[in-house]
């Protein structure tokens, strides 16, 4: 949070004294607005982010043509906003207008258009239209492909959408191919304990899960953890997510007490990090509350075998006549 507080004075600085110096439609400003809005929107702090992308692509309506490429930007960034705030309609609508100008303005295989493909697919996806994510992620790829280096880390980025897109459809075996080819990529390219690592083994895992290979499924977010518990607070969201697929996995093999223990490390983090309404704590109980009723229903079970077992052996043996 340091670096994004220097970082959001020094803009500031930059537009404080851009508005005395400069007229007020000057690009200059709308840079200086554009920059403020990211650091916001890293933060989190989704509507200043919002008025100040806004108020970057006012000035730049104003003095730039129509297909400029820093009009391009501020819709990118717009969209970017909106996605976070899950406003996705607005999000799609701001992604799709940089898009239009970057096709009229850009070479066919510019990285900006993959760029644009690429947060048109993640939309499409959170949105639940995962035939169009696929298509524009696939759009993406190919554009990087042809301009990108073949370990380079965007290649990774699209391999992995493309990845979420077919899991999302049931097609999990190109799912599990795509991940793959995204983690090969960051195996190549990231340091060993790098959260990108993290990140695909946890989504091949869960692909590993859906083909019903829990084995496999379970080495690999054993793994994610790994790399997360070496690089994040040990309050990290991510590190709950770890937990609660490890208990998830844990709890379709059977082994109920392992199951337990890891979801109620999740429900740990989540109670020290999210509000008291978040669907993250829900999720936790809810696991918890099924293994706990497993586990009971396990415990019946063998009591009622056992005793059954005990009744068979107190009865006399038949006898021939």
């Amino acid at each position: 949070m340091g670096d994004y507080s220097t970082a959001l004075t020094a803009h500031q600085k930059a537009l404080e004294i851009a508005r005395k110096t400069l007229p007020s439609d000057h690009p200059s400003l709308a840079a200086s607005y554009n920059n403020i809005g990211s650091v916001y929107n890293k933060t989190g702090d989704y509507s200043t982010a919002l008025s100040s992308h806004q108020q970057a692509l006012e000035i730049y309506q104003k003095s730039l043509p129509s297909n400029h490429p820093g009009l391009a930007t501020s819709y990118n960034n717009i969209g970017l906003v909106y996605a976070n705030m899950s406003d996705y309609r607005n999000a799609l609508s701001s992604h799709q207008k940089a898009l239009e100008i970057r096709q009229k303005t850009l070479s066919s295989n510019h990285p900006d258009l993959a760029t644009s493909y690429n947060n048109i697919g993640s939309v499409y996806r959170n949105m639940g239209d995962y035939p169009n994510a696929l298509s524009s992620h696939q759009k993406a790829l190919e554009i990087r492909q042809k301009t990108l280096s073949s370990n380079h880390p965007d290649l990774a980025t699209s391999f992995n959408n493309i990845g979420l897109a077919y899991e999302n459809m049931g097609d999990y075996r190109s799912a599990l191919s795509s991940h793959q080819e995204a983690l090969e990529i960051r195996q190549k390219t990231r340091p060993t304990n790098h959260p990108d690592l993290a990140t695909s083994f946890n989504n091949i895992g869960l692909v590993y899960a859906n083909m019903g290979d829990y084995p496999n499924a379970l080495s690999c977010h054993k793994k994610a953890m790994k790399i997360r518990q070496k690089t994040c607070p040990s309050n990290d969201p991510h590190l709950a997510t770890s937990h609660n697929n490890i208990g998830s996995i844990y709890r379709v093999m059977g082994d109920y007490p392992n199951a337990l223990s890891s979801h109620q490390k999740a429900l740990e983090i989540r109670q020290k990090t999210l509000s008291s309404n978040h669907p993250d704590l829900a999720t936790s109980y809810n696991n918890i509350g099924l293994v706990t009723h497993l586990t009971f229903a396990h415990i019946t079970r063998s009591i009622f075998i056992f005793e059954h077992f005990q009744l068979i052996k107190s009865l006399d043996n038949g006898s021939y006549k």
